[in-house]
């Protein structure tokens, strides 16, 4: 049963989204936001901050006279917009593109060193300081989305040198890193080279870069501390990233001996996503216990129901189990983005959907929020409730902003938003031998080889806002193979129907027929770790509806979250809901809502991009001959008035101008 054997993502080549929802964020990123962000990498955004991308390139190749600019880490804006644009050319040629790209390769072959390395930041401020600071200064961090954008660009165009580029910055960091007595013994301050080794190893397979990837997951947190040495032998501060020793860098410990998520969030969830790679290339159960261990932990005490990981603007960090603050909540789009990557494969270890219910929930809510609706602004920060005159004037929620900005000096989500968007049905749709695996559900046509065959289906749907989704063989000859469908964990109705005969899936997790029609002939069906499998001989004769219940419900947070008592959230599906002061005026803070609201949800084309709304009945607290001169009173009872109140998805929030923004509200 495929079920049982190696689930890879789909070849973006193998889908046609056509989905209305995907199709025009994939359009939108084709069209707006990768050369946006072309002329953005090239400094030529008007009233945006400069990125010094290409400009530092230009300056380490020779080319151009000048002195380094940005952040450290900078290579990597190039690196992920490489990525974006690979994703795109492998479901939309485009020569144009292809071009810039290989302007961009040809730059970073000029750039790169003899001996393989290519870092602009060290290239140009100094050789000789290379690797001497991997706590702080990205090189692997560099080195790895590099990897990735290699990889990627390789598979959309055949074209080898960008491969051969990353292959030899891979071979210069394998020369000098590994536990042999003359290599260095370090890892990345930064994780994503680990994941993307793994990458460059399925592509190439050249067994020094899984050997090089578990070095780095197996070397991270061990005595004597690498970290610590580095600084001892060129004089550094331990700096204030040491705070609760080394856990801001997830070094403190063993990877094996760490069961709680700690210390910078983008960092914690790219480092548990390579280590999520290493176990499955080497069977390793204890490092699959490890990733379950932080798994559980983010996702049990840790996530926001948005999907935002890390609370805390103070490193960009979690902080401790259950604070989960609204107005003063970091959650990076990047960290949102990097557990879409840790749940992507966590399934694909499991096969369970509990993953992918998680990767979901993020890329409906944390992720696509991250960016506005036209794909020329962003969000760093993804906060639950805002005030903006509170970001203007409290220097404690001055991360947080009530409008996205055209760009940032660290640039690292708008490149991420646009990879992860470009590349989307590979999250949707897995294979392995003989199983189409449908994750996520978004309407397509789909060509890939299962059973040794040619299966070809085509999936038609309006989720998020409807319930069905439909899905049609076309092959022309009849082929054996298993398709598997998520049930969504948040689905409490659950119905499917093969060529009219129609199932019902019990709350015991068991199938039964919902009419008197007979079973479809020689199908067999089970429900497993969250999946439906159906397997039988597919032809063009085979129709599937799956229908799956979206009621308004109401979530209530764990008690041990204190923002959220005497609270709830709303939502419909996968979507969270908030309340926004456009629909609702000012002073969300004293809106309730019903113990038992009425709830009125209208698909609404013209609004945002065409959403559904919802609407009720709620109360706003009012408070009679209050004297504004006066900020305390003898306690008056206030009075709950009646008032109409309009929920909207929350990622299309700061869509229509400055105003507050609230999605836990009073019961």
């Amino acid at each position: 049963m495929g079920k049982n054997s190696y689930i890879n993502p789909i070849s973006l080549s193998e889908v046609s989204i056509s989905d209305p929802f995907w199709k025009n964020y994939m359009e939108l990123i084709r069209k707006n936001v990768i050369p946006y962000q072309w002329e953005a990498l090239n400094d030529r955004i008007e009233g945006a901050a400069p990125s010094y991308c290409i400009h530092n390139f230009s300056v380490a190749s020779g080319k151009t006279e000048g002195t380094f600019g940005g952040c450290v880490f900078q290579d990597s804006d190039l690196y992920k917009w490489l990525e974006a644009a690979s994703y795109s050319l492998m479901w939309h040629p485009d020569k144009d593109l292809e071009e810039k790209i290989d302007s961009v390769v040809n730059l970073m072959e000029d750039t790169q060193q003899d001996d393989g390395y290519l870092d602009t930041y060290y290239i140009i401020n100094g050789l000789e300081n290379r690797f001497t600071n991997l706590r702080d200064n990205h090189e692997l961090y560099c080195l790895g989305h590099m990897l990735e954008a290699a990889v990627a660009y390789y598979q959309a165009t055949g074209k080898e040198k960008l491969l051969t580029i990353a292959s030899r910055y891979a071979d210069c960091v394998a020369n000098i890193f590994g536990s042999e007595p003359e290599k260095l013994h370090g890892y990345p301050g930064h994780e994503v080279a680990e994941l993307a080794l793994i990458k460059l190893y399925h592509v190439t397979g050249k067994e020094a870069y899984l050997k090089l990837a578990e070095y780095f997951i197996n070397e991270r947190g061990q005595e004597p501390n690498y970290f610590s040495l580095e600084e001892a032998a060129h004089g550094r501060e331990k700096g204030w990233g040491y705070t609760h020793g080394y856990s801001y860098y997830q070094a403190d410990k063993p990877v094996r001996e760490q069961t709680e998520a700690m210390g910078h969030a983008v960092r914690a969830v790219y480092l548990y996503s390579g280590m999520a790679d290493v176990a499955r290339e080497t069977n390793d159960p204890s490092l699959i216990t490890a990733c379950e261990t932080l798994w559980n932990d983010i996702v049990n005490r840790k996530m926001y129901i948005t999907g935002a990981i890390g609370s805390s603007q103070h490193g960009e960090a979690f902080t401790f189990a259950y604070d989960l603050p609204n107005d003063t909540i970091y959650g990076e789009t990047c960290a949102a983005i990097g557990l879409v990557f840790f749940a992507r494969r966590m399934f694909e270890l499991t096969h369970d959907s509990k993953y992918i219910d998680v990767m979901e929930r993020a890329i409906y809510n944390g992720i696509i929020s991250g960016m506005s609706l036209d794909g020329t602004s962003f969000f760093y920060v993804n906060p639950l409730e805002v005030d903006p005159v509170a970001c203007k004037r409290d220097f404690h929620k001055s991360h947080v902003k009530p409008q996205r900005q055209k760009w940032f000096g660290c640039a690292c989500c708008p490149p991420n938003v646009a990879r992860l968007l470009s590349s989307i049905a590979s999250y949707a749709y897995e294979t392995d031998e003989d199983t189409l695996y449908i994750n996520l559900f978004m309407g397509c046509d789909i060509h890939t080889t299962l059973n040794g065959h040619m299966a070809s289906l085509s999936i038609s749907t309006h989720y998020p806002w409807e319930e069905t989704v439909s899905i049609r063989v076309t092959d022309s000859s009849s082929s054996r193979y298993t398709i598997a469908i998520r049930m969504p964990g948040w689905c409490k109705e659950k119905t499917f129907s093969v060529n009219g005969c129609r199932y019902r899936i019990n709350t015991d997790n068991t199938i039964s027929t919902a009419d008197a029609q007979s079973l479809v002939p020689a199908l067999e069906c089970h429900l497993e770790k969250g999946y439906l499998y159906l397997t039988k001989e597919w032809n063009t004769e085979d129709t599937l509806v799956l229908s799956l219940g979206m009621p308004v419900e109401r979530i209530q947070a764990n008690p041990n979250v204190r923002e959220d008592i005497g609270k709830c959230a709303i939502m419909r599906g996968p979507l969270v809901y908030c309340l926004e002061e456009k629909d609702n005026g000012p002073n969300l803070h004293r809106i309730y809502l019903s113990s038992q609201p009425d709830f009125h949800v209208t698909y609404q084309p013209d609004l945002l991009g065409g959403v559904c709304t919802i609407e009720t009945t709620g109360s706003f607290l009012t408070f009679p001959e209050w004297e504004e001169s006066h900020l305390y009173q003898t306690y008056q009872t206030p009075s709950l008035n009646e008032k109409k109140l309009t929920f909207i998805p929350y990622y299309a929030w700061a869509n229509r101008g400055l105003g507050e923004m609230l999605v836990w509200v009073r019961v």
